[in-house]
């Protein structure tokens, strides 16, 4: 197989060289020129939690590919999915497969524009940042499935699994919905923690009952959609929800358990955080947590503190709203107030 990855940046970036360095054929294409050239001209560096190393590779700007493709990885940020396959529709063949290596809901958007036929899942939870052209930093190792959206484990996606491997161990999964929908889970705890400019493992220690309750909201859009969640890393949703069946004792250890999870990476604030306060750009608010209020609205659900979160970071990316604990505060009492 030829791997193409579309979105050669912290997560793309990350795969992509590990699979590059195991013998896998790998073209790096990025819409980000400076990025390019330099992994032309010098290579691509992954500066990692346990080694560092800079290898050649084969990196294309957009308009120097050429089709059928054979496996895309895509990793652009989740707002530019449908962007990023338009823009190489025209290079799709009747066997190329597409496999979101994205945050959120992307496979929706991707089965839409070529077909849920061509369009593969994948579940991604490591830590890694794009720091500058040619130079990525891993900071710690988490969990990677891959599956079909109809839940086959068909021989493809053996075959792309076992070239993803050479990054680590990847797990082929019959419920890839599963797991998108538990990370969302913990993306609503994330862009909470966003809202402050201090560690992830800080709010979380800070505001137990808040990140419990945020999880929740999310969990329960998912039951109502029919997604059975699955749990990954020091992430296990049937802790949190159904709510009637939570035990704090469990749920204390649970937060104490991912705060010390949080506290292990190189990467202590998450990837939301660095969109706002350092790349002063938007987030992926909308294409993560807000698919969820929409899916969740569909059943009628109010998910009040999700809602609230997405307005918090809307106003952080207008420049309308600064960090601070108080965004924190607000919503802790907004839990107080709707506590069921």
């Amino acid at each position: 197989m030829k791997f193409t990855i579309v979105g050669a940046g912290a997560i793309g970036g990350t795969v992509g060289a590990y699979m590059a360095r195991g013998g896998e054929e790998v073209v790096f294409v990025d819409q980000d020129v400076a990025h390019v050239k330099a992994m032309k001209e010098k290579g691509l560096t992954i500066k990692g939690y346990q080694e560092t190393f800079t290898l050649p590779v084969t990196a294309n700007y957009l308009e120097e590919l050429a089709g059928p493709l054979d496996v895309v990885l895509l990793a652009v940020k989740a707002q530019h999915t449908e962007e990023a396959v338009r823009s190489i529709q025209h290079l799709v063949g009747p066997d190329t497969a597409i496999l979101s290596l994205q945050n959120g809901l992307c496979e929706q958007t991707i089965a839409k524009l070529v077909g849920a036929e061509r369009t593969l899942g994948a579940f991604v939870n490591f830590s890694a940042d794009y720091l500058e052209p040619g130079l990525i930093h891993y900071g710690s190792t988490g969990a990677l499935y891959v599956g079909e959206l109809d839940g086959r484990i068909s021989p493809r996606i053996a075959t792309i699994a076992r070239a993803l491997s050479h990054w680590g161990t990847v797990h082929k999964t019959d419920n890839i919905w599963g797991y998108l929908w538990g990370k969302l889970g913990y993306a609503n705890m994330l862009f909470a923690t966003a809202l402050v400019d201090a560690t992830m493992a800080d709010v979380t220690d800070r505001y137990h009952e808040l990140m419990a309750e945020l999880a929740c909201e999310i969990y329960e859009a998912a039951d109502k959609e029919g997604v059975r969640v699955e749990g990954f890393d020091a992430i296990a949703p049937s802790i949190y929800y159904p709510r009637e069946q939570q035990d704090w004792a469990r749920v204390h250890a649970s937060l104490d358990q991912m705060a010390a999870w949080q506290r292990s990476s190189q990467k202590t604030k998450s990837g939301i955080w660095r969109d706002l306060a350092v790349r002063k750009r938007r987030t992926e608010v909308d294409q993560q947590i807000g698919l969820a209020v929409v899916a969740g609205g569909r059943h009628g659900l109010p998910m009040p503190l999700t809602r609230r979160v997405v307005a918090m970071i809307h106003t952080l990316e207008d420049g309308s709203r600064e960090m601070s604990w108080a965004n924190l505060d607000e919503l802790e009492s907004m839990r107080r107030g709707t506590k069921r």
